[in-house]
């Protein structure tokens, strides 16, 4: 799964990565860790307004949902249930890119993971990336006030995150640079290859297929 991540590139370094501009209505603060448990609001790309970088809260909630509470269950979405789920189904072509330049993960050292190793997990060129996501405009029936939202997909870990998160076996999915349209505009894309560097381990190498036919 995937709840701790980095964003500390400047704003002028991620509207030149994403070729989009930030909206201006929340000032954008780079930050060291950020937690999903805090429902941050963090810098996404939707695919309504591609050319624009907006701040939507970690945690999807759907339109049905009633209590803000909920979001706690949608930090992520798998993205093998994505046709499966309520919560996500209706969604699964409101997509966006959740931008960042590293991640964090718990390598448990123990079976029962009382004893862990922190690993951050980054870009060999220590370039920002984007995650996929969905997203949704959230409505307060109770105040009639709107949240946006949204989550980022995982799907089962790949070699290298295998290691790391040898629990649960997943990762976040991260999008070539190249597929990063065409997720966006719906596309099939065959696959998306990951190159990823974690420390403290190094000079390590891999890549995974991954489908997005949904």
């Amino acid at each position: 799964m995937c709840f701790n991540t980095q964003l500390k590139s400047d704003v002028k370094t991620l509207e030149k990565r994403f070729k989009a501009k930030f909206n201006g209505d929340i000032p954008f603060i780079p930050n060291e860790t950020i937690n999903a448990f805090e429902f941050p609001l963090n810098p996404i790309i939707t695919n309504t307004n591609p050319e624009i970088i907006q701040q939507f809260n970690w945690g999807f909630l759907p339109s049905w949902v009633n209590n803000i509470s909920f979001r706690t269950n949608t930090l992520n979405a798998k993205i093998e249930t994505l046709k499966e789920k309520p919560s996500f189904k209706p969604y699964v072509n409101q997509r966006c890119l959740i931008l960042a330049d590293a991640f964090y993960e718990w390598q448990w050292l123990d079976v029962k993971g009382k004893n862990k190793q922190k690993f951050k997990i980054k870009l060999y060129n220590n370039e920002p990336f984007a995650f996929a996501g969905l997203f949704n405009v959230w409505k307060n029936t109770k105040t009639n006030e709107f949240l946006n939202t949204y989550t980022i997909l995982t799907t089962a870990a790949n070699p290298l995150m295998e290691k790391i998160h040898n629990s649960k076996k997943r990762m976040p999915i991260i999008l070539n640079e190249d597929c990063e349209t065409e997720y966006l505009q719906y596309g099939k894309t065959d696959f998306s290859k990951i190159d990823l560097v974690a420390e403290p381990i190094t000079k390590l190498n891999t890549s995974t297929q991954l489908g997005f036919d949904f």
